[in-house]
């Protein structure tokens, strides 16, 4: 084959590829777009506090958009001094922020994942999909508010991967390692966790893991549950970033949908 045919070759490549790009960057985009007044910032919120209101994690909106999902560990655990400060969302309407009281319907502990209902006007819905299909190697995206409010409460979107599909509990080298947290949680969470390629932070915690393609959630991001779990050996925490695969979503949405508000 001659050089100018190789090079037409590689250029009439090099272009559809460009052509094929445009339209799932322009869909990407318009995805995102879509998605961010879905994502909740999960906080506290007291008046005479300073500042008066305290942010724990992400959330996002489901089933008929006054529900929410989050981490449990967000949530403030029952002996910890908040000072009489209120759990709330705020939900982004108009570009403005719009404070929410919060009723906690249920906490999955062993999933650590958390279902809310939120006062109000409903948000949109994000879809829950099936996080049986999920394969190694897909590509995935992920929202929330990296590092708490220091990067501000405007919601960031990062890309990635599934890197791994692999047990929340990881086995231990000998008899000396199994604690008494080691064995229950061996003996209560045997289930199957996301590693993602993309690295999240401390307020990512509890936000979308979804399908670009789709704009369907296919997992919750999850960073201090699952790492105390699986890297309690490690002097530093790598940056590895974990999920909670969206099947455990849909008992606890099944469960109070319906129900009066």
């Amino acid at each position: 084959m001659g050089l100018a045919r190789r090079q037409w070759i590689v250029l009439a490549a090099a272009g559809a590829f460009g052509l094929a790009a445009v339209p799932a960057q322009a869909q990407f985009i318009e995805l995102i777009e879509k998605t961010k007044p879905s994502i909740l910032i999960v906080g506290t919120y007291k008046a005479t506090n300073s500042p008066r209101f305290n942010l724990r994690g992400t959330g996002f909106a489901v089933g008929d958009g006054t529900f929410a999902v989050t981490n449990a560990h967000v949530l403030p655990k029952p002996d910890e001094p908040i000072d009489g400060a209120d759990l709330v969302v705020q939900v982004r309407r108009g570009g403005e922020l719009q404070m929410r009281s919060v009723t906690v319907l249920e906490v999955d502990p062993v999933h650590d994942l958390a279902l809310l209902r939120f006062s109000g006007d409903a948000a949109p819905a994000l879809a829950v999909g099936d996080s049986d299909a999920v394969k190694e190697g897909q590509a995935v995206a992920y929202t929330g508010f990296p590092i708490g409010g220091a990067l501000g409460f405007s919601p960031v979107t990062h890309r990635g991967m599934v890197a791994s599909i692999t047990p929340i509990v990881l086995p231990a080298a000998n008899d000396q390692r199994l604690s008494a947290k080691s064995i229950r949680n061996i003996r209560d969470a045997r289930f199957d966790i996301f590693q993602l390629d993309g690295t999240a932070y401390p307020g990512n915690s509890g936000g979308p893991v979804f399908d670009p393609a789709t704009g369907a959630v296919i997992a919750v991001i999850n960073s201090g549950f699952v790492r105390g779990t699986r890297e309690t050996a490690l002097t530093h925490p790598s940056g590895i970033t974990y999920a909670i695969p969206s099947n455990f979503i849909v008992p606890l949405l099944q469960r109070h949908q319906g129900q009066p508000r």
